[in-house]
């Protein structure tokens, strides 16, 4: 199954819908992006919503991303996900300050707005009277989910030197490679699961992880990001062909996917 192929702009956007699944694509301009969504095969059956988000927004030289995995434990994850993604493309398109406290302060700042959000969504009427004693107990706790996000900024024949910065809580995987040698074992001690965001306490197991490095001009990179939904890939270092990250999507091995899977791979 070929991948489909976005046609070249200077402008991209793209926006998972927790409701569907979506095929692996491309996207190709100054980077190379490939992006896709897929839902477990029991949440697919009873027609709810993925828990996984991803979003990526591409403009000319510039690239913001997040990837977010909503905790099945807390009270509707994939509200927390959806939240904590949106606001988290916003920040990285508008911000001006990088520093690891302004970052954390962000995080608790739009814990009100999503708790008031998160209140709205009490839960339905027909549900038995002591499950939803329990889930009010849920949602009293909040809605948690774990991230990576970032910003790329690519150096150009004029400008020598780019910028990459990322932040995260969580045991998603983040996978970076320079000049085709994988450096991911930087960040490994750090992808916990422990550690997370939280409707109602902002993070929680720690500060969130943040890494920035310069970018070289004519150095290829390649950055790779996705949820435990696609473990598979975890001992892969080369480039998949389409079809075979499609193929891992599809778990037929498994009659579809065991876990939600969110993918989003970026090269320069």
């Amino acid at each position: 199954m070929k991948s489909n192929t976005a046609a070249m702009s200077d402008k991209f956007t793209f926006v998972s819908s927790q409701s569907s699944d979506h095929q692996l694509s491309t996207y190709q301009g100054r980077f190379v992006c490939r992006y896709a969504y897929g839902r477990a095969k029991e949440t697919m059956l009873q027609g709810e919503k993925g828990q996984d988000f991803v979003a990526v927004h591409i403009e000319g030289d510039t690239c913001n991303f997040v990837l977010c995995d909503g905790v099945g434990q807390s009270y509707q994850g994939d509200f927390a996900a959806r939240f904590l993604g949106n606001r988290l493309m916003g920040w990285l398109g508008t911000t001006r300050e990088w520093s690891s406290s302004a970052f954390a302060a962000f995080l608790s700042e739009i814990t009100v707005a999503a708790s008031e959000q998160l209140k709205q969504l009490t839960p339905p009427e027909e549900v038995p009277s002591l499950l939803r004693e329990v889930l009010e107990v849920k949602q009293r706790l909040g809605s948690q989910t774990m991230y990576i996000c970032g910003r790329i900024e690519l150096p150009s024949s004029r400008k020598k030197h780019g910028r990459i910065w990322m932040a995260w809580q969580g045991d998603s995987r983040l996978r970076f490679w320079k000049n085709d040698a994988e450096i991911s074992e930087h960040f490994q001690t750090t992808m916990l699961t422990s550690e997370r965001w939280s409707t109602l306490k902002g993070p929680i197991g720690g500060l969130p992880h943040v890494y920035q490095t310069r970018l070289e001009y004519g150095l290829p990179m390649r950055l790779q990001l996705y949820t435990d939904g696609l473990d598979d890939l975890d001992p892969i270092r080369q480039v998949l062909p389409g079809e075979q990250v499609q193929l891992l999507l599809n778990a037929p091995h498994t009659g579809g996917l065991q876990d939600d899977a969110a993918f989003l791979e970026l090269q320069w």
